[in-house]
């Protein structure tokens, strides 16, 4: 057990348990090559197309399979083993990769099969989600879970802030995506190698019969808690519209006038500053009014949206992000602590598949939302404005969840 007279050892308690550290490393790989693999995916359909509107294709074509199979990904995570449902997916997303790979040594200058693959790559994170956010409960106790999701928000973000400037600056050094997607492939294989040697905790649990009331029992769960129901509807309507991601290219290439290199940075930014607040969550856990916390940080997240819209500095740009990060990142622990640790272990892969849908919705329809903004104003206003649309949702959700704004206290490592 952690010594409690040791703030800084009482911090990394999650990583006292070795399952717990191998699920974090095998997570900062796949994040890391996805991220990478990311930036050169739409560097290289911006390249070929010069049209906002594709970069805003490739969140949709990732998403549309989230919503046709959540459902069907959400029970599987439930009925079969986790573990090897995990590195099911891990094997896919290398595979991946190695198509990538396989279009840019073809020399193909069409974008369609470039979308093929990333419809793939959707199919693949419609399982990978629900099941890798069931897994985390499985891998270590209830006392430490805050501090778990806080250090499982780091490690991702972790993956996110060297993703993007490690495959901006491989594309720009190989003058292609070739070695980004081969690099991408490698980080996969080895997610795949630490997962093999993880150890649950939890018994086995039963199956479950493939009927429509099991399958649905995910969205009926969230329906009759308002309090879940408000954080996540907080999450998918604010970032929905606040989201700048996908206009990150024609940020770099034609208002800050950068290279990919810039591109990279502009991508870590938001990862920097959601790591450093996990970080600070894990070593002085939310205990007091977390919900009106969460409220102020996502206005915040739309404030500084809005100033990345306006801003013509790269370096105010990257502060600003590194904010929007910061925000963000509050009120992932919060509502993650409260939806895992409030689920049924036999029920978590549904309720985890059917946040996931308002998760993508947030990031992938966000960013087609972007995109076709930005085609019909200018990427500077579809920025503005979806900043501004993000304020305006969080005052909603505060007027029509009282129960959200209301809520104190989640469990801390040490309650």
């Amino acid at each position: 057990m952690p010594d409690p007279g040791n703030p800084s050892r009482a911090g990394r308690v999650a990583f006292t348990h070795p399952d717990f550290s191998l699920y974090q490393l095998a997570r900062f790989c796949i994040v890391t090559g996805l991220e990478m693999q990311s930036v050169a995916v739409g560097w290289q359909i911006y390249e070929i197309t010069k049209r906002p509107l594709d970069l805003g294709l490739v969140g949709l074509a990732q998403f549309t399979p989230g919503i046709l199979l959540f459902l069907v990904s959400g029970h599987a995570a439930d009925r079969f083993d986790r573990r090897k449902l995990l590195i099911t997916c891990y094997t896919g997303f290398s595979l991946c990769s190695g198509l990538l790979l396989f279009t840019s040594l073809q020399g193909m200058h069409a974008v369609f099969p470039i979308y093929a693959v990333v419809v793939l790559i959707g199919i693949v994170r419609s399982f990978n989600g629900p099941v890798s956010r069931a897994l985390l409960p499985q891998i270590v106790p209830q006392e430490h879970f805050q501090n778990a999701v806080a250090w499982n928000g780091s490690v991702n973000q972790g993956g996110t802030i060297l993703g993007p400037s490690l495959g901006g600056l491989v594309y720009a050094l190989s003058k292609g995506p070739s070695a980004v997607y081969t690099m991408a492939m490698l980080a996969a294989v080895g997610a795949i190698i630490c997962t093999l040697q993880i150890k649950l905790r939890a018994k086995a649990r039963p199956r479950e019969r493939f009927t429509l009331k099991s399958v649905l029992a995910g969205l009926h769960y969230i329906r009759e808690r308002k309090i879940v129901l408000g954080s996540i509807s907080l999450d998918l309507f604010g970032v929905l519209l606040g989201g700048a991601v996908a206009l990150l290219p024609v940020y770099a290439r034609e208002i800050l006038k950068t290279g990919p290199w810039g591109l990279g940075l502009l991508r870590s930014s938001p990862a920097i500053g959601a790591a450093s607040m996990a970080i600070l969550i894990a070593h002085r856990p939310l205990r007091n009014r977390v919900g009106a916390t969460m409220l102020w940080c996502v206005a915040g997240f739309g404030t500084f949206t809005i100033l990345f819209g306006i801003s013509r500095s790269l370096i105010l740009s990257m502060l600003s992000l590194l904010c929007v990060g910061a925000m963000d990142m509050v009120s992932v622990v919060v509502r993650g602590t409260l939806v895992q640790l409030a689920t049924p272990d036999e029920m978590r892969g549904r309720v985890n598949a059917v946040e996931m849908i308002f998760i993508g919705a947030s990031n992938e329809v966000g960013q087609f939302e972007s995109g076709l903004t930005a085609q019909w104003l200018g990427a500077v206003p579809a920025v503005v404005l979806g900043g501004i649309g993000t304020l305006i949702v969080t005052a909603l959700c505060a007027w029509n969840f009282p129960e959200l704004r209301r809520v104190d206290q989640i469990p801390s490592i040490n309650s």
